[in-house]
């Protein structure tokens, strides 16, 4: 019975295992990746910019004291702006700012320094004297379908929807979501 407290004491045979040997990555294919890499940061950065924001710099003083002369501002296209919001939008290859004050259907009525939009003041968190001197629009204003009217706020300045009437719904750009001031911080 010598047999039964033999304890086996070879180990089973480990089967040799095989590693993948790495290939070693040449130049050529480290500037494709990185190439590629590019192409597809360039596309992605390139959708955003043209469905979901955009970035413009003011190029005047008509949206004082809010967007300054070389501010930098981003917008955001997909919300729709409501009475009140600060948008950019298009008009003769140039981009403007302007805050929304009515949009198409609404009655717009300027009347001693004050705004009406369907016989109700506008209501501002600072209130800006509006002349209707220099516009070219009769008042009261009935927005067309399509399009909002938009004002400077600083109001002297009458390069806004009192005179180019109501601007087009196409040439919206976004509302502005962010603000970088460049100079007289």
């Amino acid at each position: 019975m010598s047999g039964e407290n033999e304890v086996q004491t070879e180990a089973p045979a480990k089967k040799e295992e095989k590693l993948p040997k790495k290939k070693k990555r040449t130049a050529k294919s480290l500037a494709i990746e990185f190439f590629i890499r590019i192409a597809v940061t360039a596309v992605l950065i390139t959708v955003v910019l043209v469905f979901v924001a955009g970035v413009y710099v003011n190029h005047s003083n008509s949206s004082y004291p809010m967007i300054k002369d070389g501010d930098l501002c981003m917008t955001l296209k997909l919300k729709q702006p409501e009475q009140g919001d600060a948008v950019a939008y298009e008009h003769d290859g140039g981009i403007l700012f302007g805050r929304v004050i009515a949009e198409g259907g609404d009655v717009v009525e300027i009347k001693d320094g004050y705004v009406a939009v369907n016989g109700f003041g506008l209501f501002e968190d600072t209130v800006y004297p509006t002349n209707t001197e220099g516009s070219a629009i009769e008042y009261p204003y009935t927005v067309p379908e399509n399009t909002y009217f938009i004002l400077n706020d600083f109001r002297s300045d009458v390069t806004d929807s009192r005179i180019y009437g109501g601007i087009s719904k196409d040439d919206y750009k976004g509302k502005v979501i962010f603000l970088m001031r460049r100079r007289g911080f």
